[in-house]
């Protein structure tokens, strides 16, 4: 088999995988397992992902499993045991990707809620360039779950999430640094979303499904 015939067969693959329902259980156990001993942290993942299961109505039906795994598995680089860069984002990656989790789940979780900018403050760009990112659909709903679930699975408005974000972090910290350019970010994609959910239910009011 050629080189090329071999590649298109292994993206044809990875797309099968990626709209497999079961990716979403898979990532569910993996997440509760890794984050067992951080119960604040596997609430928030939790009820990011339920949130994604309801911005799947802002993102196209074959993504719908993409995105609700990749909330699951967002915040996983917390764990002690995968650190690495000392960046979750970076050391959930590079994590998912040795255990050969599909790229795209590996990217989204990678620059997940804007990391790239806080990935630039700690120096850490060349290591985040290993993960292509795509400002897309379900990058932009995988950043409104996660920032509208506070630190122990609470409900909360971005404000709230980023006032929240700022207080725990310190005014010094990358978070903090990275703000002015990570906020517009975070608050474009929050509009993107809405005006796709908005779109999808005139669409659906309008019988034109």
């Amino acid at each position: 088999m050629s080189h090329h015939l071999q590649a298109e067969k292994n993206t044809i693959q990875i797309d099968e995988r990626l709209q497999m329902p079961q990716m979403v259980a898979i990532a569910a156990d993996l997440t509760q397992h890794i984050l067992d001993s951080d119960p604040d942290r596997l609430a928030h993942s939790k009820a990011a992902a339920r949130r994604a299961e309801f911005l799947t109505l802002a993102v196209e039906p074959e993504c719908a499993a993409l995105l609700v795994a990749a909330a699951w598995l967002h915040d996983i680089g917390y764990a002690p045991g995968l650190r690495d860069t000392g960046f979750h984002p970076i050391d959930g990656a590079r994590h998912l990707r040795a255990i050969g989790w599909p790229p795209a789940i590996c990217n989204l979780v990678a620059h997940h809620s804007g990391a790239r900018f806080v990935a630039s403050i700690l120096h850490l760009d060349r290591q985040l360039e290993a993960y292509p990112f795509s400002e897309d659909a379900v990058s932009d709903a995988l950043t409104v779950a996660d920032q509208t679930i506070g630190p122990k699975g609470q409900a909360m408005s971005l404000d709230e999430r980023m006032s929240d974000m700022l207080e725990r972090h310190g005014p010094n910290s990358p978070n903090a640094l990275a703000h002015p350019q990570r906020e517009p970010y975070i608050r474009a994609a929050a509009m993107r979303v809405a005006a796709r959910l908005e779109r999808d239910v005139l669409t659906v009011g309008s019988g034109a499904i």
